[in-house]
C-alpha cells in the first residue's frame, strides 16, 4: 500500500480486522514460547491429526468430483429449478454444525432404514466423520466454483464448439481450465473447513476422534494446558494447507514440436451458403432469407440489426430449429455445430487466455501442426508460439484468431465483425491479407460487418439487415450502388438524406429548414415514371456533390453557404447549407476547396441523386 492509500479509512478498517485475526494467533505463540515446561505431552495427538487430515482428503476429494460438476451446471442454468438448487446447496452454512449433524443423524444414523443397510457403520466411524464433513463443508467449493464458472463467457465455448469441440471436451479443456482459480479456492476452502469440523462430527461420529474432537476432550478433562499440542499442531497444518493452496500458479511454457510448414488442403469448391432463418431470442426475432450466388457473402447492418445472430444460425449455435441453412447443396440445419468444419472468428478475438499462441492455433480438432506453422508464418506470428493472449496486441490477437480458425482447413470461415476494434494501419492491413486468401484459396467466407467498405472489398454478395429483417440482398455493386430504400442508403454510406417532392418530369424540389425558410431549392434528378407533385425521399453521396464559387449569372446550382470545413487527410470535407436551409456534405480529394463561411453553388449530377417514393421510406 502506498502513503497515499492510508489517507482514506478504507485501509484503517481493513487493519482492523487483520488485527482482530492476528492477536489471538499471537498470544497463543508468546504463551507457547514463554511456558517453562515447554509444550506439555499430548498422547494421541498425532493420531488425531492423522485421522482429520485423512477424512479431510477423502472428502475433498469426494466434494470435487459431484461438486464440480454441479457447480458447472449452476453456472449454465438460470432456470426456477437451478435457483432453488443453489439455495438448497447453501443452506448447510446457514446451519449450525450441530444441527447439521443431527438432520445427518436422521438420515445414516444406526436405527434408520439407511444405517441398517450399511450395518450401523455410518456413525462412530472414518465414514461417519466423512459424511459429517462433506455435509457441511461441500457448499464452499459449489459457491466458489459456481462463481467461477459463471464469469466464463457463453461465446467463449460457442467458439470452441465451432472448431469441434464437443460438451465434454469443451468442459475439461476450456471451462476446467478458466475456472481453475476459482475451483482451486474452494477446493482450500472445503478441505480447510473439513478439517476443522467439530460439531457434526461430535454428533454423528464421535470415535475415532479427530483433532478438533481431541482437543475438546482434553479441554474438558484437565484444562487449557493440555490443549496447546493439538492447538499448534492444527495451526501448523492449517497454516501449510492455506500456503500451498494460495501459491501463485507458474505458469509452465509449452514450447510446440518442431513442425515443418504445410500448405493447407485445396478446397474442392467454393462453398456459397443458402439460409432461410426464422427464430426469436430473448424479445428479438430474426426472420432472414438469402441465397448467396457467390462465396464471398457479407451481412451488412448497425448494431443490434442482427447480423451477429444470423451468423449464429449459420454457424448452428442456435441449434437445428431455427430455419434452413445450406452450406454448397449440402443442407447442414440438423449437423451440430461440432461437425460443420468451421472456421469461425468472433467479436473480441475469441482466444483462451489460458492457451498459448501454439496451442490456440493447433486447438481445433483435425487442426494438422504443418498447417498450423503455415498459418503462424504467413500471418507473420513467427517467434510468438509461447505466448499467451495477455502478452498480444490488439493485431496480433486477430492474426492468432484467424490462424486457429484456418488451420482447421475449413469448408467455410465465418467473422463477425473481426476488424473494428483494430487501428486504421492494422485493419487495412489485415483486410488486404484476407482478400489475398480469398483470391488466391478460393477461400468461402461470411462476414458481419457495419462498414459498406469492408463489405465492399471483401465480399461479392451483400445482404442488408436491419431490425431483423432483409431490407435489401444481391450483388455487391447493386446493392451499394443502387439502395433500395432510404435505410439501405444510410447504411451504405449515403450520407446526404431528406424529404421533397417531384416538381416537374426529373427535377425534385429538396424540402426548406422552416416556415421562414426560402421555397424548396431544386435538383435534378431520375424521377422515372413519378407524377408530379409525389413526395419523395432523397439521397445524395458526399463525394458526387461539387461545391463551387458563386460567381454572377451562374446558375448550374441552388446558392448555399459553406459552414464549415473539415481536412480528413486524404479527403476534405464541405458541409454546406442551402438557401433554404438543407444541408448537404460533399467530399473533394483535390485540396481545392471554399473557406467557411464562403457563399458558393451546389452542382450534383441528376444520376446521382437517388429518389424513392416517401410511402416505401
Amino acid at each position: 500500500m502506498t502513503r497515499r492509500s492510508f489517507t482514506t479509512p478504507l485501509p484503517w478498517l481493513g487493519a482492523l480486522l487483520v488485527l482482530y485475526l492476528v492477536v489471538p494467533l499471537v498470544a497463543f505463540v508468546v504463551r507457547l514460547a514463554s511456558s517453562p515446561h515447554g509444550v506439555p505431552a499430548a498422547p494421541g495427538a498425532v493420531h488425531a491429526l492423522v485421522i482429520s487430515v485423512t477424512t479431510a482428503t477423502i472428502t475433498t476429494a469426494l466434494v470435487a468430483l459431484t461438486g464440480v460438476p454441479l457447480a458447472y451446471v449452476l453456472a449454465r442454468s438460470h432456470g426456477r429449478l437451478s435457483a432453488v438448487v443453489g439455495i438448497l446447496v447453501q443452506l448447510p452454512l446457514a446451519l449450525p454444525p450441530l444441527m447439521s449433524g443431527i438432520l445427518l443423524v436422521e438420515v445414516v444414523g444406526p436405527y434408520t432404514p439407511l444405517g441398517r443397510a450399511a450395518g450401523q457403520r455410518l456413525t462412530d466411524s472414518l465414514a461417519g466423520i466423512v459424511l459429517a464433513q462433506s455435509f457441511v463443508s461441500a457448499p464452499f467449493l459449489v459457491v466458489a466454483a459456481r462463481s467461477a464458472f459463471a464469469r466464463i463467457e457463453p461465446a467463449v465455448l460457442d467458439h470452441a464448439a465451432t472448431l469441434g469441440h464437443r460438451p465434454w471436451s469443451r468442459f475439461f479443456r476450456v471451462s476446467l481450465p478458466m475456472a481453475a482459480p476459482g475451483v482451486r479456492a474452494g477446493l482450500l476452502l472445503t478441505w480447510l473447513r473439513a478439517f476443522g469440523e467439530y460439531g457434526a462430527t461430535v454428533v454423528l461420529a464421535f470415535h475415532p476422534e479427530t483433532l478438533p474432537v481431541y482437543t475438546y476432550v482434553q479441554f474438558s478433562g484437565t484444562g487449557l494446558p493440555a490443549t496447546e499440542a493439538p492447538t499448534a499442531l492444527a495451526l501448523a497444518v492449517a497454516a501449510g494447507a492455506t500456503a500451498l493452496g494460495l501459491l501463485p500458479r507458474r505458469r509452465r511454457r509449452r514450447r510446440r514440436a518442431p513442425a515443418t510448414p504445410a500448405l493447407p488442403a485445396q478446397p474442392g469448391r467454393s462453398t456459397p451458403v443458402r439460409f432461410a432463418l426464422a427464430t426469436t431470442v430473448g424479445t428479438f426475432h430474426l426472420e432472414v432469407a438469402h441465397a448467396a450466388s457467390s462465396h464471398r457473402l457479407a451481412l451488412l447492418g448497425a448494431s443490434g440489426a442482427g447480423k451477429s445472430l444470423t451468423l449464429r444460425a449459420i454457424a448452428g449455435l442456435l441449434g437445428p430449429r431455427v430455419g434452413t441453412v445450406a452450406y454448397g447443396d449440402a443442407r447442414v440445419d440438423a449437423v451440430p455445430c461440432e461437425d460443420r468444419l468451421l472456421g469461425y472468428v468472433p467479436q473480441g478475438y475469441g482466444l483462451f487466455p489460458h492457451l498459448t499462441v501454439w496451442q490456440q492455433v493447433c486447438f481445433g480438432t483435425g487442426a494438422e501442426p504443418g498447417v498450423a506453422a503455415h498459418w503462424l508464418h504467413r500471418l507473420h506470428l513467427a517467434g510468438l508460439e509461447d505466448r499467451v493472449p495477455a502478452e498480444l496486441s490488439g493485431g496480433q490477437r486477430q492474426r492468432v484468431a484467424l490462424a486457429q480458425a484456418l488451420a482447421r482447413s475449413p469448408r467455410l470461415l465465418l467473422l463477425d465483425e473481426p476488424f473494428s476494434a483494430l487501428d486504421v494501419p492494422v485493419r487495412s492491413e489485415l483486410r488486404s491479407e484476407l482478400r489475398r486468401l480469398q483470391r488466391e484459396l478460393s477461400l468461402s467466407t461470411v462476414l458481419v460487418t457495419h462498414d459498406p467498405a469492408e463489405a465492399a472489398l471483401l465480399a461479392d454478395d451483400v445482404v442488408v439487415i436491419d431490425g431483423g429483417r432483409v431490407i435489401q440482398a444481391g450483388n455487391r455493386s447493386d446493392v451499394l450502388g443502387a439502395p433500395a430504400s432510404p435505410a439501405v442508403a444510410r447504411l451504405v454510406g449515403f450520407g446526404n438524406l431528406g424529404q421533397g417532392h417531384v416538381a416537374a418530369p426529373g427535377v425534385v424540389a429538396v424540402s426548406g429548414g422552416g416556415d421562414g425558410a426560402p421555397p424548396g431549392s431544386v435538383l435534378g434528378a431520375v424521377t422515372s415514371t413519378l407524377p408530379v407533385g409525389t413526395a419523395v425521399a432523397w439521397g445524395i453521396r458526399p463525394e458526387h456533390v461539387v461545391v463551387t464559387p458563386l460567381e454572377q449569372g451562374d446558375e448550374r446550382g441552388p446558392g448555399a453557404t459553406v459552414v464549415d470545413v473539415v481536412d480528413l487527410g486524404a479527403v476534405c470535407s464541405t458541409v454546406v447549407v442551402l438557401d433554404n436551409g438543407v444541408e448537404l456534405e460533399a467530399r473533394s480529394t483535390d485540396g481545392d476547396v471554399l473557406p467557411q463561411g464562403s457563399r458558393c453553388r451546389v452542382v450534383v449530377a441528376p444520376d446521382a441523386v437517388h429518389v424513392w417514393p416517401s410511402d416505401g421510406a
